[in-house]
């Protein structure tokens, strides 16, 4: 296993990071108890914050151990078009007529399943929020799934003071559902777009090899967090109904959201776009509210950290994943995937020569199956915690509880993937 110094102070350096992830909330009680440095504490304990911070710190070590010119050299080779995208998607999804247009929809199905099944309104909306829009990730992108997802249970669960297992395991289906939820097609889940091309992957053939088990697991993960959490969850008021908006408005949000789909791959284009919808909603303020430009940008600026520290960890990641058996490599990058992004995993698989039809299945579907177990591990959980984080115990959504709340889901995900 070869590997040069700078290599190995960046894997040192994406280690610490990784575990500055699992220790945000304590830094958060940090700042509660140390009024003097509240601020600095309160930075260290935004998660958004960590990757970014410790790739600034990677790159003073390289401007430090090779030249200035080198760090610069190594940022102008990053290819961010992914953190780009997501920013641009969270802005447009996250618009008042975007999700105005996804609660109506989800209002009156939820109707539709009161009725057949004799339920409650919340339940039967809750069901529909972790089954119905981490499906609608295959078409729409991940992120904008996790988006809408995001700010429905915000309103239905987390703005209703939830308990702390009800706050932990919504979050942990959702990460879950989000993450396979992508696969039925090959380019709305990043870990999936990062092969498609190379083996030739097509929406047909990633509906036919993960399609099904998939929706099985998604329905599952839904159902069971339902049944378990039922009875916590509080009836929408009758009277706190939405004003309607004009449906020229709801029309022109559409189109942007299209745009900014449809030219996912091509920064220029989609960042083109996502500028006149901004003036757009600027010009018609009436029926908008804030964009969400702030969380937008800390998640973006969590995903571009990610890619920098990411980028130099090939040197141990990719031999490991050259001595694997297709099993192995299931459960290999499914543990991996907690520790790095699932995109830079499959990525890196893709490189290995030689490889066979089994290998890149296994690869895939335990990249997308741990998808949900940290932060990290999918480029979307970023802005699902971007939008929650605040409703969580002093504001930091704790690694470790996360992690113990996907673990269900994900045994799940391995059930469909592995046994159907």
């Amino acid at each position: 296993m070869n590997f040069t110094p700078t290599e190995l102070g960046a894997s040192i350096i994406f280690a610490i990071a990784v575990l500055h992830t699992f220790c945000t909330a304590y830094f958060e009680k940090l700042a509660s108890k140390s009024i003097r440095h509240a601020g600095l504490w309160h930075l260290l304990g935004e998660v958004e914050i960590v990757f970014g911070f410790w790739a600034a710190v990677l790159i003073i070590f390289m401007s430090l151990s090779d030249s200035l010119d080198a760090a610069k050299s190594f940022l102008d080779q990053r290819n961010f078009t992914e953190p780009l995208f997501v920013f641009a998607i969270m802005i447009v999804a996250g618009s008042k007529p975007i999700l105005y247009v996804a609660t109506q929809i989800l209002h009156y199905l939820g109707k539709a399943l009161q009725v057949l099944l004799r339920i409650r309104s919340a339940p039967a909306l809750y069901f529909l929020t972790l089954a119905v829009t981490p499906l609608l990730g295959s078409v729409i992108t991940e992120p904008a799934a996790m988006t809408l997802a995001a700010f429905l249970l915000r309103d239905l669960v987390y703005k209703n003071k939830p308990s702390t297992k009800l706050m932990f395991g919504t979050i942990g289906v959702l990460f879950v559902n989000i993450s396979i939820g992508g696969t039925l097609t090959n380019f709305a889940a990043p870990p999936v777009l990062m092969v498609a091309t190379t083996w030739n992957w097509s929406s047909a053939f990633m509906f036919s090899n993960f399609g099904i088990e998939s929706c099985i697991a998604i329905f599952i993960n839904a159902l069971g967090a339902t049944l378990l959490f039922h009875r916590q969850l509080v009836d929408p008021q009758s009277t706190n109904k939405p004003a309607k908006i004009p449906l020229a408005v709801i029309l022109m949000h559409l189109l942007f959201l299209l745009g900014v789909v449809v030219f996912a791959h091509d920064p220029i284009m989609f960042m083109w776009l996502l500028l006149f919808f901004i003036g757009y909603t600027t010009a018609y303020p009436k029926h908008q509210n804030p964009l969400i430009l702030k969380e937008a940008l800390l998640v973006g600026f969590f995903l571009g950290g990610l890619v920098v520290l990411g980028a130099l960890q090939g040197w141990w990641l990719q031999p490991i994943l050259e001595i694997m058996s297709p099993t192995a490599v299931f459960y290999g990058s499914l543990a991996l995937t907690a520790i790095t992004d699932n995109a830079a995993l499959t990525y890196l698989g893709s490189l290995v020569s030689g490889t066979s039809p089994e290998f890149k299945l296994a690869l895939v579907g335990g990249a997308v199956a741990g998808g949900g177990l940290t932060v990290i591990a999918n480029a979307p959980n970023p802005a699902g915690i971007a939008i929650l984080r605040a409703y969580f115990p002093n504001g930091a959504v704790s690694a470790l509880y996360l992690l113990i709340a996907a673990i269900p889901p994900t045994l799940v995900a391995i059930a469909a993937y592995r046994l159907i």
